[in-house]
């Protein structure tokens, strides 16, 4: 038999052997997305439709016009725009905002920061405010339901969940990898509960199942009028977490993602909606609390807000993990100051712990609950960040469609304008809400935007004047003679943003008229793709007089630790050069905040305190901090 010849088909795997594998292992991912991704909007009904009820008396047209609002909004804004059409959008498997933004060719990005870069960033800084109402809201809502069961620990609501939230964030650094096998489960439990539920109710009556029709939603708004538009900023609390789905699509792909809503989310929300209709129809007091009214009282009571706060904190874990994730790549983009981040997984990279942020969501979270007491007053203060993201998403989509994929106008603008005529009309109805908490969110997001707009720009005013102050290797060399420079045994690596001679470089050669023998030049990328292929990791040139220079590159999602690579690098090139005892001179910079800069004062001062307080450069690449020198220069941005 030749080497051509096929296998025999005696030793060729079954095709249903492998059929069946994959079979199992696209059950096993979307489980796992079941436990992490769906969290957010499958705890929704906790509280949206007890939301819309809330100083109001609903007659039935308007209780149908509301849940087909929610219905319909479920389908558009969540099944259509999200799952089928904005998932197709990935970054090499990776979703969010941020990677929308990476998926755009450079010069479309703008050059400094553009209209598309600030509406990107708007969104990010409206996603931390969304980061700290839902642990928020989720786990009150779900303890709530005691008060049904037991009236009389009504008073212990409040404290039970600042418990509750305060031992969420305790475990966060410890990651969930270790828990999140449990969470799917869970997930499953908790979406068939919430169908069976609305099921039960609708079987006792189902005349709700009407409200599947979209001439409800119409019936509602002709009837109300302009007055009606305060309604969407309920029924946008029905699809938060949609865009969660877009953002952990790195985690677990599509086909998982899609499978699991459609076969099991989707369908279990849409009963339970209909269910809670079902029982408001035929008992109008339980709009107070439909969902929990629909449980039996007594061990069934108990049993569902057991499952509703494991639920809610499944909800919260996502969402927390989600702000790690947004942070961690803005931070590596160059749109936010360096933070702590630890790896809380030797297999999943994306498995992060940043405790600043961490505890700055917990403190938040527990003044939010102190402040609001109730889920449908902290109901106000939801909304505007989801819209708003929403709605940013949906124009840089188009952006991407057109400068990317190359799309005609014709095939474009349709589905901008079919996402802007829900997405915008949910962004002005919640910003009715505005003097009743819906401050809060635009407060966190605006100070989150101004600290990545500025920490952009002083970077960017940063790398300009230090191209203007230092000179390339060769004219560089060509100075040496004249300053009477010595050379001294051992090896120096600098580290700039730059490709021209590191500042700390001429100062050395300058002040103390002298250098090392071997000198390595590194230059570190951020490149705008979650992680970089091997091949394209780095590039060395040798330049003369005993000169490297290193380009290192990582994708967004990776951790820039500097020395491996640098070794890996010189081997690959076969240069021998003595690392082990190597010294890593850096640069460190005082800003005067004067007017003579590219900066004004005031974006200065706040650029040199957000730079005084990140992580150094020295743990941000893993240096070894017994070999680092720092050079100091006074700079005026």
């Amino acid at each position: 038999m030749s080497d051509r010849d096929p296998v025999p088909e005696l030793h060729a795997p079954h095709p249903g052997h492998a059929g069946s594998r994959q079979h199992a292992a696209l059950l096993a991912t979307a489980l796992g997305a079941i436990g992490v991704v769906f969290g957010d909007i499958g705890t929704s009904p906790l509280y949206t439709l007890q939301v819309a009820g809330v100083g109001t008396a609903l007659t039935q047209a308007d209780l149908f016009g509301v849940i087909s609002l929610i219905v319909w909004a479920l389908l558009l804004a969540v099944s259509f725009k999200y799952v089928t059409v904005v998932m197709r959008a990935d970054n090499r498997g990776e979703g969010g905002i941020l990677a929308l933004l990476a998926l755009l060719p450079a010069r479309a990005r703008d050059t400094g920061i553009g209209f598309i870069s600030l509406l990107v960033i708007a969104g990010a800084a409206l996603l931390f405010g969304d980061g700290m109402i839902t642990p928020a809201i989720s786990v009150l809502s779900a303890l709530e339901g005691l008060k049904l069961a037991a009236p009389g620990f009504a008073p212990y609501v409040v404290p039970l969940t600042c418990v509750v939230l305060i031992g969420l964030f305790s475990i966060q650094r410890r990651g969930t990898g270790h828990v999140g096998k449990m969470f799917g489960p869970v997930m499953i439990v908790w979406f068939v509960t919430i169908g069976t539920l609305g099921i039960k109710e609708l079987v006792r009556d189902p005349a709700a199942l009407a409200a599947l029709s979209p001439k409800w939603g119409v019936i509602y708004f002709a009837h109300h009028g302009f007055r009606g538009l305060a309604i969407l900023g309920v029924v946008v609390l029905a699809i938060t977490g949609g865009e969660a789905l877009y953002a952990d699509m790195g985690h677990f792909g599509v086909k998982p993602i899609r499978l699991a809503w459609f076969a099991l989310v989707l369908p279990a929300l849409l009963l339970n909606y209909l269910g809670q209709a079902s029982l408001v129809l035929r008992q109008p007091a339980a709009l107070a609390n439909p969902f929990f009214a629909m449980v039996p009282p007594g061990i069934a009571n108990y049993a569902v807000v057991g499952l509703a706060a494991l639920a809610t904190t499944i909800a919260s874990q996502a969402l927390i993990s989600g702000v790690f994730s947004l942070t961690h790549q803005a931070v590596q983009l160059g749109y936010f100051p360096r933070v702590t981040v630890n790896h809380t997984s030797r297999e999943a990279e994306g498995q992060i712990y940043l405790p600043l942020l961490n505890w700055g969501l917990c403190i938040a979270c527990i003044a939010l609950v102190l402040g609001f007491q109730e889920s449908s007053r902290l109901a106000s203060a939801y909304g505007i960040a989801v819209s708003g993201t929403m709605a940013i998403t949906s124009v840089v989509f188009f952006e991407v469609t057109r400068k990317t994929w190359k799309w005609p106008l014709w095939k474009s603008l349709p589905l901008l304008i079919l996402f802007l005529s829900f997405d915008l009309p949910f962004f002005a109805a919640n910003l009715t809400k505005f003097f009743d908490g819906g401050y809060i969110p635009i407060l966190v997001g605006a100070g989150f935007f101004v600290i990545m707009v500025v920490w952009h720009q002083g970077r960017e005013a940063l790398v300009a004047l230090l191209e203007e102050r230092t000179s390339s290797v060769a004219e560089f060399m060509r100075t040496l003679p004249g300053r009477n420079v010595n050379r001294v045994p051992g090896t120096a690596v600098y580290l700039s943003p730059t490709s021209s001679v590191p500042f700390a470089l001429v100062m050395q050669a300058q002040r103390l008229r002298a250098m090392a023998e071997d000198i390595i030049l590194v230059t570190v990328h951020i490149e705008h793709e979650p992680q970089v292929a091997e091949e394209r990791r780095f590039t060395v040139e040798r330049l003369e007089a005993r000169f490297v220079r290193i380009v290192l590159r990582f994708g967004y999602m990776e951790n820039p630790a500097v020395p491996p690579l640098i070794a890996e690098a010189l081997a690959a090139a076969h240069y021998e050069v003595p690392l082990d005892d190597a010294t890593y001179y850096i640069g460190r910079e005082t800003f005067i905040a004067g007017k003579g800069g590219r900066m004004q004062p005031t974006a200065e001062k706040l650029f040199a305190l957000l730079s005084r307080n990140s992580k150094s450069a020295i743990d941000h690449f893993g240096l070894p901090a017994e070999r680092v020198v720092e050079l100091g220069i006074r700079v005026d941005l």
